[in-house]
């Protein structure tokens, strides 16, 4: 699976989203801005991220993800 192949899996399924993701064997780190996370805790936005992984996952393709979940407000203060 390449960066590529993770930030289109995860566009696809979040609506909005800005997504950059890093890649180390089956070990995935991924960045997710977006619209879709207003008035989510951080828990619901994480379970975002994995439902649009679910599939690899399962496969074993994906053995763990390690992610930052961001609306793009905070994105913006974390950035200013």
């Amino acid at each position: 699976m390449t960066p590529d192949q993770v930030i289109e899996l995860i566009q696809s399924s979040i609506e909005s989203s800005t997504v950059t993701a890093q890649i180390d064997g089956n070990h995935v780190s991924v960045v997710v801005v977006s619209e879709h996370f207003e008035g989510l805790n951080a828990v619901k936005k994480q379970q975002c991220v994995y439902a649009a992984l679910q599939e690899t996952i399962a496969s074993g393709e994906i053995h763990a993800v390690h992610m930052k979940t961001y609306t793009p407000a905070q994105w913006a203060d974390l950035n200013a």
